[in-house]
């Protein structure tokens, strides 16, 4: 969609889902505990947390709730125990979906997540249903007011990258392998910092193969089922196949 960056959309988030500050900072400190739990509670030598904590940061979450979190997620205060997972499905139109969640209780979540389907014109499918529409990848945003992409893509494929793509004038989306993520965002941090770029976003996300377009109102209806989805609370991303219009969010 014109003046909109492609990457930043990718999950296709209006913003309604998240309105709420808690939900927001309930689904950020779920990250950050998962990342600590797995990769400890240094942010120097675990880039999954450094990347957690930078988003919720962006989202302007208090430094003592961060704090709080990751000494939960590395066992140093008493905190729920969360698992990951994914879910697949279809949404109005025949778009497929991923769905990620960090959940306490499958037994819990995953019953909420089929009724959320049904009752939005969509349906749960089996696991390897839609899966082989996307790819995993690594991206990682950066963004700079004199950023070029010659500047980037020497930074990037130095550090191992695979590709890069310009997302909007100031914005350049670096993508990686899911093996070579962490090495190729620590690599690039310190060389993106002394250029005067930073980093606005970075992580693994389902990226579609390629997009389907539906017309406006199964658009609509599928949008009205990724945020039911995206307001659960167990829920920390969905992605879509869906091609976005302006049409679908006006």
């Amino acid at each position: 969609m014109a003046g909109h960056s492609k990457w930043k959309n990718i999950q296709h988030r209006k913003g309604a889902a998240d309105a709420k500050r808690g939900a927001v900072f309930t689904k950020l400190a779920k990250e950050i505990m998962v990342a600590a739990k797995l990769g400890g509670s240094d942010e120097s030598a675990n880039p999954r947390l450094r990347a957690a904590v930078l988003k919720a940061r962006q989202n302007s979450m208090p430094k003592d709730n961060i704090e709080r979190a990751i000494k939960k997620g590395a066992g140093e205060l008493e905190g729920v125990n969360y698992e990951e997972g994914v879910y697949e499905g279809y949404g109005p139109g025949g778009i497929a979906m991923m769905v990620e969640v960090m959940t306490d209780k499958k037994s819990r979540t995953v019953p909420e997540l089929k009724s959320i389907f049904k009752s939005n014109g969509g349906t749960m499918a089996d696991a390897n249903a839609v899966a082989y529409l996307f790819d995993k990848k690594g991206l990682i945003l950066v963004e700079g007011d004199n950023i070029t992409e010659d500047a980037v893509m020497e930074i990037a494929l130095d550090a191992g990258a695979e590709d890069i793509e310009k997302d909007d004038e100031k914005v350049y989306a670096v993508k990686t392998s899911v093996n070579d993520f962490h090495a190729v965002l620590t690599a690039m941090e310190p060389k993106v910092a002394a250029k005067g770029f930073k980093i606005t976003e970075s992580s693994l996300k389902y990226i579609p193969q390629t997009t389907i377009a539906v017309d406006a109102a199964k658009g609509k209806e599928a949008l009205e089922l990724i945020e039911a989805l995206e307001a659960h609370d167990d829920v920390q991303n969905v992605y879509t196949n869906l091609e976005l219009t302006e049409a679908m969010v006006a």
